[in-house]
């Protein structure tokens, strides 16, 4: 599978608990062309101890299998989320520009009312 989208979280280096290998990890929102208002959202893990080199923002490739993952929330609930095995995750692009930062807070100040 391959998936587009902007990184939401920053990659955080994590370590199997069954298998001790270590990997990354992080949130991606899938980004479709214009406004997407019910976008998808993912876990991506990347194996390996090679820092991916993305940062919250940046429009991103991504490539791998995916996986539903479920377990027990830390109420005890079961839940789940769609986690990418990637192979791949290349940065497309820098950080959204100073304009979308500026389109989110106005979209807020109009909502805030």
């Amino acid at each position: 599978m391959q998936v587009f989208g902007n990184v939401a979280t920053a990659p955080e280096r994590k370590q199997s608990k069954t298998s001790g290998k270590p990997y990354w990890e992080f949130r991606l929102c899938e980004s479709q062309r214009g406004v997407d208002k019910d976008p998808a959202w993912y876990t991506v893990r990347r194996m390996g101890t090679e820092n991916p080199q993305l940062d919250k923002g940046d429009f991103v490739k991504i490539t791998g299998k995916l996986k539903a993952d479920f377990y027990l929330s830390r109420e005890g609930k079961p839940t789940g989320t769609l986690l990418i095995i990637a192979f791949e995750a290349s940065k497309l692009a820098r950080k959204a520009s100073a304009l979308a930062a500026e389109q989110a807070a106005a979209h807020e100040a109009e909502h805030a009312d």
